[in-house]
């Protein structure tokens, strides 16, 4: 694992995300039985694009994203004081040299990771009373595990005034083999792609 010490949001950060599929996205590339997604074309072209032009397009935030980045150092306070652990923030995580694919985790532990979501209170609830990891962020958190080679991560719902709902996530080998498989394709057509868009502007 190679780590990247930037802060997250800044333009640093951006810049390395740049036409670099992530494990926020992942689920735009594989479903969560290991099927390929109906978005992966859309999703590589958008890469392909960003690698042109030198920037990352997806930097919409509307007001609950906003509202999510401002809860996070609350949450991740919340978390290591439960656990009575050093969460450290990094900027984002590449499986090796080749830096084909990342994850930006919300902090790391020494041998786990965490992922922190702040949702408006009627999806806080339903986290706790479904007491598991929600569907929507199954590839993002085995897509983690992935790219950092940890066996567990963990998935926080925060929401002030209430009870955190916290899960310890293990490792999905079959899904992760799938995943990687998929990766590697995503990543071989979308070097392919931009360099095909670099020859017809030449």
């Amino acid at each position: 694992m190679i780590i990247v010490d930037c802060v997250q949001m800044e333009e640093e950060w951006f810049l390395e995300k740049t036409g670099k599929p992530g494990a926020s996205s992942f689920d735009k590339i594989i479903t969560t039985k290991g099927e390929p997604s109906k978005s992966a074309k859309n999703y590589l072209y958008q890469l392909a694009g960003e690698t042109i032009v030198g920037i990352k397009t997806e930097t919409y935030q509307n007001a609950i994203m906003q509202r999510g980045i401002e809860l996070e150092p609350s949450a991740r306070s919340l978390f290591a004081m439960i656990y009575d652990v050093e969460v450290k923030q990094v900027g984002l995580c590449y499986p090796d040299e080749q830096k084909k694919y990342l994850c930006s985790p919300d902090g790391l532990l020494e041998d786990a990771g965490l992922e922190i979501k702040c949702p408006l209170i009627h999806t806080h609830v339903s986290y706790l009373l479904g007491g598991k990891l929600p569907t929507d962020y199954f590839q993002q958190v085995q897509g983690s595990m992935a790219v950092t080679g940890f066996a567990s991560w963990y998935f926080m719902s925060y929401y002030p005034g209430m009870a955190p709902f916290i899960i310890k996530v293990e490792r999905d080998e079959e899904f992760i083999a799938k995943l990687k498989a998929e990766l590697d394709s995503f990543c071989l057509e979308l070097a392919l792609t931009v360099k095909k868009l670099k020859e017809l502007a030449a």
